[in-house]
């Protein structure tokens, strides 16, 4: 096997704010896989966050590339077991790996890797589109831009949030779902529950530090008014099982699990245990979206809105339009690189 990486920059169509802070340019790594004349794409984006680089991606792939030379590929399972000790520091770099291969067994065995796991694109939720943190009149005129979009995600973490969700209810008749990127406290997460739910949020993504004491995250649990959805909680397989009890449902990033192979069975898990099941997104360009699109026939929240919010992209692949995920067209992941942006 071998890897080929291309390195990009994606300007964004406007300024993307969240509690932690801002971009307008979001950095991305494209992973080519290559075996025996067949190919498939993953993708990486840094995140300052969870300590990721566009160079720490690409450092850690290059030092598996000599290993993959040798590699018999058969299934992307089997790759992503030899891969996860090697990429252990790095799930950013082993889930653009692990969706490279599933694209490439899907695209060499001729089906699409939704169709591989048994499912069939129908009853797939809409997503939804992000309003990032900003005044409350430019976020107005950014909601302006999303007219026709049944789902919004509003980005919160403020001295404003309650005015925030008000104003954008009184301009909007869209479901309202509200992410506070971990900013809240148990007492401020309780109180917005109430008022939100007044104003017909769907639920309250992360409102609590990762860290926060369990007993705070089980006081929020039983006493909000609304579900809460972990994420920043919720990164790997393991972390399904801590949610149970402290959560109302997941939000499954690839980048945080280290791929579609172990988002597959994060799905298993999470069902098992009566949670609610989301996928969510970095600002990605289509590869990683459509990768992440071939989870949403089994889930019951999409917000795979990363493609949409570039105003340039590398790639051609699933595409969200209003909220309406396209059925992905061709085998793979359905998404075929643009070479003269990468």
């Amino acid at each position: 096997m071998k890897l080929e990486l291309h390195r990009i920059e994606m300007p964004l169509r406007n300024v993307f704010r969240i509690s932690r802070g801002e971009i307008s340019v979001q950095e991305a790594v494209i992973v080519e896989l290559h075996d025996n004349g067949d190919s498939g794409l993953g993708e990486a984006t840094r995140s300052s966050y969870y300590g990721h680089t566009a160079d720490s991606i690409v450092s850690s792939l290059e030092q598996l590339a000599e290993d993959l030379r040798e590699y018999e590929f058969t299934t992307p399972e089997s790759l992503w077991e030899f891969a996860k000790d090697r990429l252990s520091q790095n799930y950013f770099a082993l889930s653009a790996l692990d969706q490279a291969a599933h694209d490439l067994y899907g695209k060499r065995h001729r089906t699409s890797v939704f169709e591989r796991k048994g499912l069939s694109w129908k009853n797939v939720p809409h997503s939804s589109i992000t309003v990032s943190i900003a005044s409350i009149p430019e976020m107005l005129e950014e909601l302006q831009g999303f007219a026709g979009w049944p789902i919004i995600k509003v980005k919160l973490g403020t001295d404003d949030d309650l005015a925030i969700i008000q104003a954008l209810r009184r301009n909007s008749d869209a479901i309202i779902r509200v992410d506070a990127n971990c900013a809240w406290t148990v007492e401020e997460t309780i109180r917005n529950s109430y008022e939100f739910a007044k104003l017909g949020v769907e639920f309250i993504e992360q409102p609590l530090p990762v860290h926060a004491p369990i007993a705070a995250k089980r006081t929020v649990f039983e006493e909000s008014a609304l579900p809460i959805i972990a994420d920043e909680s919720c990164q790997r397989e393991e972390d399904v099982r801590q949610c149970d009890g402290l959560f109302h449902g997941i939000n499954i990033k690839l980048c945080k699990c280290g791929g579609l192979t172990p988002a597959f069975r994060m799905l298993d898990e999470a069902h098992s245990r009566r949670l609610k099941t989301m996928v969510g997104c970095m600002i990605e360009s289509e590869v990683a979206i459509s990768a992440a699109a071939q989870l949403a026939p089994r889930l019951d929240y999409v917000d795979l809105d990363g493609a949409v919010l570039l105003a340039r992209q590398p790639a051609q692949g699933v595409k969200v339009h209003r909220g309406s995920i396209a059925r992905p067209v061709g085998f793979g992941c359905g998404v075929h690189l643009d070479s003269s942006l990468v």
